[in-house]
């Protein structure tokens, strides 16, 4: 029988810093809530908010896949592999963090806020060699359908990590219907609503809600509105 977890926007963690203003659907940092560590491989996702000229001093990370997805603005990344770079709205950036890597991210302009998503998924893998991909994507590409931003597989379109998991955006017209079928049955999905109104299965999400479904085949999804979509699909058990 399939089962779901039902994250609304208001309830997630929240930390403002001035600098930063950061929601968190899972615990992290000082917002911590049992019933919220992760949802199967997925582990952390921020909603991150980013002053003009701030951002994140240099910090290590390792054994995690750590994927940004810019929103709006400007992010540059520095990194101990020698990576200097911008990422901005339409791209998507991996880091698979392995043995250990440190890096650093900024606001990148002196009078635009940063808008991203940090996600983190526990990996299959442990003390990988470190590595770093980025990518642009064609937003014409989720236009009614689901275009594929994550996998595990090298040859495939996305980045990817060292992970069973796939993530796919998605930009629906109101009144249009589509069904997403989860390419591994023992995955779930977790579905995150970058903004408008869609129907899930029973539920009604808007901007920012979350919901995880699994023990399941696929999804069907009935936008009220224009609606875009983040679609994260991960092992529900993790080693």
């Amino acid at each position: 029988m399939r089962k779901s977890v039902l994250h609304k926007a208001e309830t997630r963690g929240n930390a403002n810093h001035g600098w930063l203003v950061s929601k968190h659907t899972f615990s992290f940092g000082h917002y911590h809530n049992p019933e919220r560590m992760h949802f199967g491989a997925l582990r952390v996702l921020n909603d991150d908010y980013v002053a003009p000229g701030m951002g994140f001093g240099s910090h290590p990370h390792n054994n995690m896949e750590i994927i940004s997805i810019p929103l709006e603005g400007d992010l540059e990344h520095k990194d101990s592999m020698g990576n200097v770079s911008v990422i901005k709205n339409g791209d998507i950036q991996v880091m698979s963090a392995g043995t250990g890597i440190t890096h650093s991210e900024y606001n990148k302009s002196q009078t635009a806020p940063v808008k991203f998503l940090q996600i983190w998924v526990f990996p299959n893998q442990r003390n990988v060699k470190p590595r770093y991909q980025q990518i642009s994507l064609n937003k014409l590409d989720r236009h009614n359908t689901f275009q594929q931003i994550v996998s595990p597989n090298q040859n495939e379109p996305g980045v990817w990590l060292n992970q069973h998991a796939w993530f796919h955006l998605a930009d629906l017209t109101a009144g249009s219907n589509h069904t997403y079928p989860l390419k591994d049955n023992k995955n779930g999905l977790y579905i995150f609503v970058l903004k408008g109104k869609v129907e899930v299965e029973e539920y009604l999400l808007a901007d920012r809600d979350g919901l995880g479904l699994w023990d399941c085949s696929e999804v069907v999804f009935k936008p009220n509105t224009d609606t875009a979509l983040l679609l994260m699909e991960v092992p529900m058990e993790i080693d």
